[in-house]
């Protein structure tokens, strides 16, 4: 009789410390399991020990967990244990931007992101055609004042709770969220936000941007915090341009380069490769 192996992802952060990796190499040996991806870090601004492995195991999740159960008391690890290539349940944040939650749609849809996305909220219902189309659940709940922003972000704690979300994905959401949300989404909130050098704030970035020259087009794939635009980046791309470009030019280079920033950054963390180290991430690719 066949016996037929579990595929797991372990990662883990703890004070670094010699013998870390040979107690949960050991620990994997125990349960008849081989390492098919290993990458480990030291920091040494924190004195933290990252590490993500891929076990394929005869071991279930549960077996697993109990024989690595004496290394995670024995070095105090924080770790998460997961079946690997699982589907993310994630919900999706939305305003009236189609690119962000188009290209996340059709990658999921595609095979090529492992997410499962029970519900888009969104404040304005644009977007409603597109999530019918990929028969993705949407609500839309307008935000015009303090008591709507503050039915909104109730709605989305209670879709949280409703659909056991593991990720939530601000995809053009163009609402800043409350620092009481931002505090209960903590690690698990990512935004993109277009970045230029200069940047440019306000409305009509593109149109800023064409005025001023500029030479490069770039976005920011990041975790949410109070602090606006200021929480951990996980990606980062940019795009040279010249002065040929007109500003519905640089727009589109602009939605190209954030659809793929956030998709890559939501694909890392989908597949347990964002750890966060203080301020910053570490980034197992």
């Amino acid at each position: 009789m066949t016996t037929q192996n579990h595929h797991l992802v372990l990662t883990l952060v703890c004070e670094d410390r010699p013998g870390i990796v040979h107690a949960v190499t050991g620990a994997v040996v125990a349960t008849g399991g081989n390492i098919t991806e290993s990458q480990q870090f030291a920091s040494a601004s924190t004195d933290r020990f990252y590490m993500r492995i891929q076990v394929d195991t005869p071991a279930a999740q549960e077996q697993f967990e109990q024989e690595l159960q004496p290394v995670i008391d024995r070095y105090d690890i924080e770790h998460t244990l997961d079946v690997a290539g699982r589907p993310l349940r994630t919900l999706i944040l939305a305003s009236t931007a189609k690119h962000c939650v188009n290209d996340l749609l059709f990658q999921t849809d595609a095979g090529n992101l492992p997410l499962e996305v029970p519900l888009i909220l969104a404040n304005h219902d644009t977007l409603a055609p597109l999530a019918g189309f990929y028969e993705v659940p949407f609500e839309h709940l307008p935000v015009k004042g303090a008591e709507q922003k503050a039915a909104f972000e109730a709605r989305v704690l209670q879709a949280v709770d409703e659909h056991d979300v593991e990720l939530v994905v601000l995809a053009r959401y163009m609402q800043i969220l409350s620092p009481e949300l931002c505090e209960a989404l903590a690690g698990r909130c990512i935004n993109i936000h277009h970045s230029f050098l200069p940047g440019f704030k306000g409305a009509n970035p593109y149109r800023q941007a064409h005025t001023r020259g500029v030479k490069q087009i770039g976005a920011t794939a990041h975790f949410v915090t109070s602090d606006l635009d200021e929480g951990p980046i996980i990606e980062q791309n940019v795009t040279r341009v010249d002065h040929t470009r007109s500003p519905a030019e640089l727009m589109a280079i602009g939605q190209d380069t954030e659809c793929r920033t956030l998709r890559q950054a939501v694909g890392w963390y989908a597949q347990s490769r964002v750890l966060l180290d203080g301020a910053r991430t570490v980034i197992f690719r």
